[in-house]
């Protein structure tokens, strides 16, 4: 049941990622250059309040660089990794069977 959640929002991601590199396609070609979302606009729209504490709270040193890196990461990019680790996660296991020919 867990396997079947965990790939029902992976595929689910995928398709999100999808989208979102098809807005980020339009867009570029509209403006005859390429722009990508990045995380930070997506997260802006959802929830303002929570990127301004989660900035606050990364501020200063290496963390604030890599959390950076983050935010400025395409938003298709983030839902694309999202949605292949929850399908890694969920995959079926193999029947691995010794002895028994793979061929049938």
């Amino acid at each position: 049941m867990i396997r079947f959640l965990f790939r029902f929002i992976g595929l689910w991601l995928l398709a999100g990622a999808f989208v979102a590199l098809v807005i980020d396609g339009t867009r570029s070609v509209s403006a005859s250059r390429l722009i990508l979302a990045p995380v930070r606009d997506a997260w802006a729209l959802v929830d303002p309040l929570s990127l301004a504490f989660w900035q606050k709270q990364f501020s200063g040193g290496v963390s604030e660089a890599l959390f950076g890196a983050f935010l400025a990461m395409p938003f298709f990019v983030l839902l694309a990794l999202t949605g292949l680790l929850l399908l890694l996660i969920g995959r079926r296991k193999r029947d691995t069977r010794i002895g028994y020919s793979s061929r049938d």
